[in-house]
């Protein structure tokens, strides 16, 4: 009876949905399911929060999760992640995260969650889909983390697809595909980013966004931080390169106050 082969089980998978709208100040549509959760703080005299959490705590190969955010005309909020979300190592197949946010005539929406972090061996794909009206406003945040210095994590086999896009008023206002495989890793260290270790990209879309150029290439480059900005079309946008995260996420916090002209999500920890 001891020679029979143990069963081999399937290992469970996290799920979820979170799906938020909020006309006004008011929140008109909550759904949550799964390990997706949404949080609104209490807030007084500042700009809605929300807070997306995963329970699960991060993800790893199998997962699936999707975060939906509809904002009513004239609507604001900013929304973010309680921590950072990890991307651990994938025992066969891909993590799939899925974003999608609307915004209505006159709507402005921060969309600032805290870095992804990935794990040697990490498999995700992530598709980020906007759509904005043309006088809506929209700041937008993404920050990758290879590897945790801390733990002296050196990245050798990791595969990661991100696809961002953003349509105003019906027309393709940015597409960004990012690719990330082992065989960048090991052609040219960290991808070719010069030995980066963390990397951040920081758009806003806006009428009038080029107006704040001057005022954000000021508080570009920080020490230990290599970061540009341009701006054309009603768009601005802003890339950060670093060794270690620490100086990375204070450059970008830096930046999302000068264009936001607000302070920071309160979850944030800087």
């Amino acid at each position: 009876m001891f020679d029979a082969a143990a069963p081999v089980l399937p290992l469970q998978r996290t799920h979820g949905r979170a799906h938020v709208a909020i006309a006004g100040r008011r929140l008109t549509h909550l759904h949550q399911e799964g390990a997706a959760k949404a949080m609104l703080p209490r807030m007084h005299g500042r700009v809605p929060e929300l807070v997306f959490l995963n329970t699960a705590g991060g993800v790893t190969g199998g997962d699936r999760l999707q975060y939906e955010v509809d904002l009513g005309a004239d609507s604001a909020a900013v929304v973010t992640t309680q921590t950072a979300e990890r991307a651990y190592r994938s025992a066969g197949g891909r993590a799939r995260v899925a974003t999608r946010l609307t915004l209505g005539p006159g709507a402005v929406l921060h969309w600032l969650p805290q870095e992804l972090i990935l794990f040697d061996g990490a498999a995700l794909e992530r598709d980020f889909q906007v759509d904005m009206a043309a006088d809506a406003t929209l700041i937008a945040l993404e920050t990758l983390v290879l590897g945790r210095a801390a733990m002296g994590e050196v990245l050798a086999r990791v595969d990661l697809r991100d696809h961002r896009a953003v349509r105003r008023a019906g027309r393709l206002m940015m597409v960004e595909p990012v690719r990330l495989n082992t065989a960048d890793l090991t052609r040219a260290g960290c991808a070719g980013l010069n030995g980066a270790g963390a990397l951040a990209s920081l758009t806003m879309i806006a009428p009038g966004a080029e107006d704040r150029l001057a005022a954000l290439r000021r508080v570009l480059p920080a020490e230990g931080v290599v970061a540009a900005a341009s701006a054309w079309g009603g768009r601005i946008t802003a890339r950060f390169m670093a060794t270690d995260a620490y100086p990375l996420r204070r450059a970008v916090g830096r930046a999302i106050e000068v264009l936001s002209g607000q302070p920071l999500p309160r979850v944030w920890q800087m």
